[in-house]
């Protein structure tokens, strides 16, 4: 299957809908993230190219891993609820951060009940939950860094509950487990949703960084064509999309959408704020809308 590549100044496609969803597909041995490529597909022209198709290889990889799953969250799955007090705000934070959480208590290794991801469009699908202690250590796992001089959160209870959170086709209500800690009444969440069902692609080769401007949000729906996306860029005001030119690189399963900074952007240091609009190959459908860096999902929202 070769990817299909559609591009629009943005000057003349500054319409107002687009996106949700998108899988992957090939790229070649000569990509810079060392995939290979599937039978027939061209070579990329250029680096950014080649990147683009490569991330569609990666997300695909990452959905036959899943078994087809159709979830992929989108930001950090650890949350928190309230604000850090002042008496323990520096410890607080900082050893949240280093993923410092404890609970001197075991929690319960038992899973709860199959719950549901419900989406804000009405759509649904039942989903494996992860039994508190589960997920507690995802959410210190998920900490990075170190704290030698932090003290250890403690938990003192869980409780299952549901929270509204961004995915890479629309925000939807997922259980979550939501802790309290000990000595501040700030509670953590995590999201419980059994790690098996959901599309979760590899990081990008660290000593090969990646080029290009990532978009950071999607706006469209399934049955358009019509993709609008925001990114940072170095020009303010109005003109701002005028001077980038944003193309798509399509597979069946996702889309990557390329930023390409024009010959008039200006060399403002202060990064501002862009939105432009491009028109797909083919409806968004249930694809995921990947940013170019990284290959990761962004969150979409209906137009």
């Amino acid at each position: 299957m070769i990817p299909r590549r559609t591009a629009f100044p943005a000057l003349q496609a500054m319409f107002a809908f687009a996106v949700l969803g998108v899988v992957a597909i090939g790229c070649n041995g000569s990509l810079p993230f060392g995939s290979t490529g599937f039978p027939g597909e061209t070579q990329a022209a250029d680096r950014i190219h080649a990147q683009a198709n490569d991330a569609l290889h990666r997300w695909a990889d990452a959905v036959a891993k899943s078994g087809g799953a159709t979830i992929s969250f989108v930001g950090d799955l650890t949350n928190q609820v309230g604000d850090w007090e002042k008496a323990v705000g520096g410890n607080d934070k900082l050893a949240l951060q280093a993923g410092m959480v404890v609970a001197p208590t075991p929690l319960s290794d038992v899973a709860p009940s199959r719950g549901k991801v419900r989406w804000v469009n009405g759509t649904a699908i039942d989903v494996d939950v992860l039994s508190p202690a589960a997920a507690l250590a995802d959410l210190a796992a998920a900490g990075g860094g170190e704290c030698a001089d932090c003290t250890p959160l403690v938990v003192t209870e869980a409780n299952l509950a549901t929270s509204l959170v961004e995915t890479s086709i629309g925000p939807a209500e997922v259980p979550v487990w939501v802790f309290a800690l000990k000595g501040t009444a700030v509670h953590l969440t995590r999201v419980a949703v059994d790690p098996s069902v959901t599309v979760q692609p590899p990081p990008f080769n660290a000593d090969n960084p990646p080029v290009g401007t990532s978009i950071d949000h999607a706006i469209g729906t399934p049955d358009s064509r019509k993709l609008r996306v925001s990114f940072v860029g170095s020009d303010a005001g109005p003109t701002c999309a005028d001077n980038y030119t944003i193309e798509a690189v399509e597979s069946d399963l996702a889309v990557v959408v390329i930023v390409s900074e024009g010959p008039s952007a200006g060399s403002d240091l202060v990064g501002h704020d862009c939105t432009a609009s491009l028109t797909l190959a083919q409806p968004l459908g249930k694809r995921a809308v990947l940013e170019i860096r990284q290959g990761l999902p962004v969150p979409v929202s209906p137009a």
